[in-house]
C-alpha cells in the first residue's frame, strides 16, 4: 500500500489529537445500502459534521474484501492532495467529489460489476476536531433471462402412488439469486407431503451470476387433465421485487374408463329399412381403451367394427334391438359397458282391394281400400290422372259414370319419416250402353257453294262401341256427297270423323252401338239461299265512287256560285225582298235536285243542295242522284 509523504507525522498528530481532545467528536451520516443495476454508476455519499472547527480534514475510503474481515484502502485525500490507490479493483473507476453546500464527499463508481457488491467505509479525521467512520453496503442487481418451462411429454397415470415429475423451470443469469414458484391454473403450489414436491438446484456461474432450476413433482388426478401449469420467477431490483411468469403447459393425464356412451352418429332422426347406420362409442378414460360391439341378446358374438365405430349397412327391421359397447381397462382390468336401443322403421307395400281391376255397371257404387303395414303412423291419399280425389285408406265411388272409369292410385306416406312411402292402384272399368260426348247440333251453310264440312262424333262405352253414319238429303250420295275420314278407338271411347259436301239441307246421324245398347247423335245442316245481283258489289270500290262524287259536287257548287255571283254583280239577276231566288222544274219529284242560293248584306254564300222532299241525302244518295 502506498502512503503519502509525511504520513508518519500525520499519524503522530492524529494520535496526539485523540489523546489531547478526547472530548471532540464527528457526526457521520451514510446510507445503509445503495442499490444499482449491473453496469450503471453508483454514488455513495459520506456526510460529516465536526463539533469543533477542523483546521485540516483527512478522508479515506476502504472496502471489505469478500469472505474476510480485512479491509483495503482505495482512496486518500486531505487539504493538499487526493489520491486513488493503485492496484485495486476500483483503480480507474472511482472519483471522489464534494457534496455541494454540505460537508461531505461523494464516492462515484463507474461501470459497476458484480464483485463490487460489498461494504464501503468512509473514514474522516479532523485532527483535534475529532474523527469518525461510516459504512454503506453496495448492492448490485441484474434480472434473469426469460424463464424456460418444459413439461413431461409422456402421459402420467393417476394410479401412481408417489408424486410424478411433471415439469421443470429454469431462470438463468440473474443476480442476486432468484426464486421460483409453481402455479396450477392461478393458484400457487406449496410443497405437501405425498402430494407436491419441489426440487430446486442453484448454480453460481463463474461469471458470478446465478442459475436456478426447479422441478415440480405432482400426484395427478383425473381433474388435472385440463389444468394449466406454469412457473413464476421473482427477482430483486433496485426498486424492490419483480416477477415474470412463464408460458403455461398442459400435461397428459392417464385415467381409467368409468363411463361409456354409445350413440347413433348417422343418419340423423329416425332410421328406416335400407339405411346405413353408424354407431359411435366413447368412454371417459384416457387413453381411450379398445372397444368391442355386440347385440344384447348375442353377447358372445362380437360385431365387426373399426375402432370406436360400428357400421350397419342396408338395415332391416330384424336389426332392431339393444346394441352394446364394452371396454376392458388394462390398468384396473375392469369392464365398462354402454348400450342403446336401435329401432328400424318400415313400411310394407300397399295392398289395394279390389286388386288390379274392377268392372262396374253404370250407376253402381264401390268402396276401395288401400292399406300398408308400418311401424309408424301413415297417411293415405288417392289420385286419378294426378289429381287428388280422396284422402284416407278408403275410397268411395258412388253412382258410377263413364267419367268414373280410370286408374286410381293410392299413395301411403309417413309424415315423421319422409323417406318411407309406397303406392298401389286399381283400374275401374264402367260397363254400359254408349254415351255421346256432346248433344245434337245444327249447322248453317251457304247453299250451292259445294263446301265440305267435317262432323265428329265421340261415344263412351264399355265394351267399346262401333260407330256408323247415316246421311239423308235430296242430293246425298255416299262417296260423292259425304265420306268417312277417320275412326279411332281409345281406352274408353270411339271417335269417328266424316266430311259432308253441302249442296242442300242435310241431316247426319252418328250411331254408336255395343252389346249393351245404342246411342244416336244427329247433325242438322241447313243450306242458306244466296242473294244474287247484276253486278257484284265491292265495298272498297263503292267507297271510292262516293268520295269521287262528293268531290265533283263540291266543284260544281263552287262553279255555280261563282257564275251567280258574277251575274249578280252585272245586274243580270234582280233580287226580291227576301234576297232569295229559287230555280225549280215544272214537275218536281223526289229525285230532282234543287239548288238554293242565299245572299246577305255582308257576305254571299252558296246554297244548300237538297231534294224536293226536303230530306238530306247521304253520300251514296247524292252519288245515285248525280249519276241520273
Amino acid at each position: 500500500m502506498a502512503f503519502p509523504k509525511n504520513s508518519f507525522i500525520l499519524v503522530f498528530l492524529l494520535v496526539c489529537s485523540l489523546r489531547w481532545n478526547a472530548w471532540a467528536k464527528v457526526d457521520m451520516t451514510m446510507e445503509e445500502s445503495v442499490e444499482v443495476y449491473l453496469g450503471d454508476i453508483a454514488d455513495i455519499p459520506c456526510q460529516y459534521v465536526f463539533s469543533e472547527q477542523a483546521r485540516a480534514v483527512m478522508i479515506q475510503w476502504f472496502v471489505r474484501n469478500p469472505g474476510s474481515s480485512s479491509r483495503e484502502r482505495i482512496y486518500y485525500g486531505d487539504n493538499t492532495q487526493q489520491i486513488v490507490d493503485d492496484g485495486t479493483e476500483f483503480t480507474g473507476r472511482i472519483t471522489v467529489s464534494d457534496i455541494g453546500d454540505q460537508e461531505g464527499v461523494l464516492l462515484t463508481i463507474q461501470d459497476v460489476q458484480l464483485t463490487d457488491e460489498r461494504e464501503f467505509f468512509c473514514q474522516v479525521n479532523g485532527m483535534a476536531a475529532g474523527n469518525g467512520e461510516g459504512k454503506t453496503h453496495l448492492r448490485v442487481f441484474d434480472p434473469p433471462e426469460a424463464s424456460v418451462i418444459e413439461g413431461v411429454h409422456a402421459g402420467i397415470s393417476v394410479t401412481n402412488e408417489l408424486p410424478s415429475r411433471i415439469a421443470s423451470c429454469e431462470a438463468r443469469n440473474s443476480f442476486p439469486k432468484p426464486n421460483i414458484t409453481w402455479y396450477r391454473d392461478s393458484s400457487p403450489l406449496t410443497p405437501t407431503h405425498g402430494q407436491i414436491n419441489v426440487v430446486t438446484l442453484v448454480t453460481r456461474e463463474s461469471s458470478g451470476f446465478y442459475t436456478v432450476q426447479s422441478e415440480l413433482q405432482y400426484k395427478v388426478a383425473k381433474e388435472d387433465k385440463d389444468a394449466l401449469f406454469s412457473c413464476e420467477v421473482s427477482y430483486y431490483v433496485p426498486e424492490g421485487v419483480r416477477t415474470a411468469k412463464s408460458k403455461v403447459i398442459n400435461i397428459t393425464v392417464h385415467f381409467p374408463t368409468t363411463i361409456i356412451e354409445l350413440w347413433k352418429e348417422s343418419p340423423q332422426g329416425l332410421v328406416k329399412e335400407g339405411d346405413t347406420v353408424e354407431l359411435r362409442c366413447q368412454g371417459d378414460g384416457n387413453p381411450p381403451p379398445p372397444f368391442t360391439f355386440n347385440r344384447e341378446q348375442e353377447q358372445e358374438t362380437a360385431l365387426e367394427a373399426s375402432d370406436d365405430t360400428l357400421v350397419l349397412r342396408d338395415v332391416i327391421r330384424g336389426d332392431s334391438g339393444v346394441y352394446q359397447c364394452r371396454s376392458l381397462d388394462l390398468d384396473t382390468y375392469e369392464q365398462v359397458t354402454g348400450d342403446m336401443q336401435l329401432t328400424i322403421h318400415y313400411l310394407d307395400p300397399a295392398v289395394v282391394v279390389p286388386k288390379d281391376s274392377e268392372i262396374l255397371l253404370k250407376g253402381e257404387s264401390l268402396t276401395a281400400t288401400c292399406n300398408a303395414l308400418s311401424s309408424l303412423e301413415t297417411a293415405t291419399v288417392w289420385f286419378k290422372n294426378r289429381q287428388q280425389v280422396g284422402k284416407g285408406h278408403m275410397l268411395f265411388l258412388q253412382d258410377a259414370t263413364y267419367d268414373t272409369a280410370g286408374e286410381y292410385v293410392c299413395e301411403v306416406t309417413v309424415s315423421s319419416l319422409p323417406g318411407l312411402h309406397t303406392s298401389g292402384s286399381v283400374h275401374i272399368i264402367v260397363q254400359g250402353a254408349p254415351q255421346m260426348k256432346d248433344a245434337d247440333r245444327e249447322v248453317e251453310m251457304d247453299e250451292g257453294t259445294g263446301k265440305w264440312v267435317n262432323l265428329s262424333c265421340e261415344a263412351h262405352a264399355h265394351p267399346l262401341p262401333t260407330i256408323s253414319w247415316t246421311v239423308t238429303g235430296s242430293q246425298v250420295k255416299q262417296g260423292l256427297s259425304w265420306r268417312e275420314v277417320l275412326t279411332r278407338a281409345t281406352e274408353h271411347s270411339t271417335i269417328s270423323l266424316v266430311s259432308v259436301k253441302v249442296t242442300s239441307d242435310i241431316t247426319a246421324f252418328c250411331n254408336a252401338t255395343n252389346d249393351i245398347g245404342t246411342e244416336t247423335k244427329s247433325f242438322s245442316i241447313r243450306a242458306i239461299p244466296m242473294v244474287t245481283s247484276t253486278a257484284p258489289y265491292s265495298p272498297a270500290e263503292g267507297n271510292g265512287v262516293i268520295i269521287v262524287v262528293i268531290i265533283l259536287c263540291i266543284l260544281l257548287l263552287a262553279i255555280l256560285g261563282s257564275v251567280l255571283y258574277f251575274l249578280h254583280k252585272k245586274g243580270k239577276i234582280p233580287c226580291g225582298r227576301s234576297g232569295k231566288q229559287e230555280i225549280t222544274k215544272e214537275n218536281p219529284n223526289k229525285d230532282d235536285i234543287v239548288v238554293e242560293m242565299k245572299t246577305n248584306t255582308k257576305t254571299e254564300d252558296a246554297g244548300l243542295l237538297k231534294g224536293v222532299n226536303g230530306d238530306k241525302n247521304g253520300p251514296s244518295d247524292q252519288y245515285m242522284d248525280l249519276r241520273k
